[in-house]
């Protein structure tokens, strides 16, 4: 069975899109309509700008997801997916591409999602790490301590693979769960370069704002089933799906248990839709009997 998976913030790099742009019709469409959607040539940063252009919050999650669902899209008969998913972000992608939510729609979402992470972010300085060479239950146990020492908050945020989950909070509190967690034997714990803590209760400002959007959008039933983040299972139910959007800037991103859950239902092909190549790395790390790709490939 075909997957079809959209991948998240960090994905982006310069000079995305321009070929689709200069090459296809219906991307420069596309693209020129998603300028006018938000007030900017978001175009410019993507094709021309600068690394540091391309990283500010209000371009950088626009920015993947319109390279993502306008690849789809071009993929015209081709894009045939059996299952969907996308991490963090590219949930939103995944949405548009299978028809639970318009184009329109699915970019003023994630524009209004970006701006309320930032604020969020501006409001509670916080971060997050990359753990590597820890079992999933070490981490939870670890950041459980530390969060109830009452230093702040430090919770499992992305579960990338096995031996791979990203830890968020309050700063103190990550750096006290880096140091126990080098201790406990992980082979390394690597403070991220991002702007706060992702996919935790700090990001509780930020999913009120976004809930207040996403309940006035409307959402359709999916032509396949998406697998979502909160809880790594396939939804066809578009007031469920609309939940679980709601849910997700303040509950793990369950990548590794999606995978293996898509894995178990059939999936055999996965293909990445978007900037990038992390996905295609964490899938491959999760099961080496399943082929992933790019659209190209």
């Amino acid at each position: 069975m075909k997957a079809f998976v959209f991948p998240g913030q960090g994905a982006q790099f310069v000079g995305m899109g321009k070929d689709l742009y200069e090459s296809n019709d219906t991307a420069k469409q596309l693209f020129e309509k998603a300028n006018d959607i938000l007030g900017y040539r978001i175009t410019d940063i993507m094709f021309e700008g600068t690394d540091d252009d391309l990283k500010q919050t209000k371009v950088t999650q626009p920015a993947v997801f319109l390279h993502s669902v306008i690849s789809a899209i071009c993929m015209g008969d081709s894009f045939q997916p059996e299952m969907a998913a996308g991490h963090s972000l590219g949930e939103f992608s995944a949405l548009v591409a299978v028809g639970a939510l318009s184009f329109e729609d699915g970019l003023r979402l994630v524009y209004a999602r970006a701006m309320a992470m930032q604020k969020a972010c501006e409001a509670q300085p916080s971060t997050m790490a990359a753990i590597i060479g820890l079992s999933d239950e070490q981490v939870e146990q670890i950041c459980a301590e530390v969060s109830k020492k009452g230093n702040g908050v430090v919770v499992p945020a992305n579960y990338n693979n096995p031996g791979q989950l990203v830890i968020s909070g309050n700063i103190e509190a990550v750096n006290e769960a880096c140091e126990l967690l080098k201790a406990a034997g992980a082979k390394r714990a690597l403070p991220l370069k991002v702007g706060g803590a992702f996919h935790s209760p700090l990001m509780q400002p930020a999913k009120d704002e976004l809930q207040q959007a996403i309940e006035k959008t409307t959402f359709n039933t999916p032509k396949c089933p998406v697998y979502q983040n909160v809880d790594a299972k396939p939804h066809t139910d578009a007031a469920e799906i609309k939940q679980n959007l709601i849910a997700q800037l303040t509950s793990s991103v369950r990548w590794t248990q999606i995978v293996q859950n898509m894995i178990s239902d059939g999936a055999d092909d996965f293909t990445e839709c978007g900037p990038g190549k992390a996905l295609r790395g964490m899938i491959a790390k999760i099961n080496k009997e399943v082929a992933a790709h790019g659209i190209d490939e």
